[in-house]
């Protein structure tokens, strides 16, 4: 077989409103040979791919049904491909005027790498490797394909393909900051967050960043506090504090610079304050804690709502938040909450009632 050819399928074109999408039958064990299966990684700080891993217990279990009789696979796989890849129309007329019979014409090279590949594998990741490593000499599955303009619409489409399934938040988290075109309102509401958080946890640490490399996501193994707090604590802060001022209510759009520079000047002082509470994971650690980053963002919020980047230096923040250390108990001893409340370090957990009672604590604190 030579290493550049077209692969040619048999295909409808469905019309969807300005959009075509592509229902073509394939032999499942050549759907790697154009499409590659782009797992979520990271080169320098862009984000590559969109894929969680595969499931090997999951692969294994497909394809043992695949080498028993009458094995079927009903649901299609779905592909992105990229302008490399054509439809042909036949010319044979249809009843009607939103499908169209033809070809898709996929050119296929063999000498070029896997992330280079004219498709990406949008779902169906598990059933193609469970196909492909099957002892079968062919299995013809159905498919449904859509030709994207660039990686960030194709991931746009992975998540709204997979809307209805269980994605992990962590995965959804870092593939909306570049992520383009139509969502549904709960992720676009998280867009902007996570933009935000994407720049604190891909900061320069050796500068002083108190967040880079620290947030814990997909492809971040090694961070200790969890994604979805900071997504919190940022996101409370964009709608009801200090981070308002940078955003345009009117379009969802914000400074994300901003943002970052006056997020960074805080929690900077919070770790100059806190310095072995801030080194250590939440279970060590109630400040890395999912209540100790929302509380503290609202301390943020409280002390700097209004303020600019700029007029941050002239308020002495860290005698302030200097002044709440005797009033913390971040990883030993116990916090008192008055009245009677009294709680080990670690009694504090990430609930909305303890979240609101640590912040009251903290700002009760700060008016003594």
């Amino acid at each position: 077989m030579a290493d550049r050819y077209e692969l040619r399928l048999p295909a409808l074109r469905i019309r969807q409103g300005a959009q075509f999408i592509y229902t073509f039958g394939v032999d499942g064990k050549r759907i790697h040979d154009f499409a590659t299966v782009s797992r979520v990684h990271r080169d320098d700080i862009t984000l590559q791919g969109y894929q969680r891993p595969e499931v090997l217990s999951h692969i294994r279990a497909i394809r043992r049904y695949l080498e028993s009789d009458g094995a079927m696979l009903p649901n299609a796989v779905v592909v992105a491909f990229d302008d490399r890849v054509s439809f042909v129309a036949s010319g044979t007329s249809s009843s009607v005027d939103y499908v169209s019979a033809g070809e898709l014409v996929i050119p296929i090279d063999e000498s070029l790498p896997e992330d280079q590949k004219p498709a990406w594998l949008v779902d169906g990741q598990q059933r193609s490797a469970a196909i492909r490593d099957a002892d079968l000499a062919e299995f013809g599955i159905a498919a449904v394909g859509f030709i994207a303009h660039g990686e960030a619409e194709q991931r746009s489409q992975f998540i709204l393909v997979n809307n209805t399934k269980p994605l992990p938040k962590g995965l959804i988290h870092e593939l909306l900051p570049d992520t383009m075109g139509h969502l549904p309102t709960a992720y676009a509401r998280k867009q902007l967050p996570a933009e935000v958080m994407a720049r604190l946890n891909f900061g320069n640490r050796a500068a002083g960043a108190p967040f880079a490399g620290r947030i814990s996501t997909p492809t971040m193994a090694d961070g200790y506090i969890k994604d979805n707090s900071v997504l919190k604590m940022i996101e409370n802060s964009l709608y009801d504090g200090a981070l308002y001022q940078y955003r345009d209510p009117e379009d969802g759009s914000g400074d994300v610079d901003q943002m970052v520079l006056h997020l960074n000047y805080f929690w900077t002082i919070v770790q100059l304050a806190f310095p072995t509470a801030w080194e250590l994971p939440p279970t060590k650690s109630r400040l890395t804690h999912g209540a100790g980053v929302q509380a503290m963002g609202y301390v943020m919020d409280a002390l700097t709502d209004g303020v600019p980047t700029a007029e941050l230096a002239g308020m002495n923040l860290e005698a302030t938040v200097g002044r709440l250390g005797e009033h913390c108990a971040w990883t030993s001893g116990t916090w008192d909450f008055g009245e009677e409340q009294v709680r080990r370090w670690n009694g504090i957990q990430n609930t909305p009632n303890d979240v609101k009672v640590l912040t009251s604590h903290l700002l009760r604190a700060l008016k003594r």
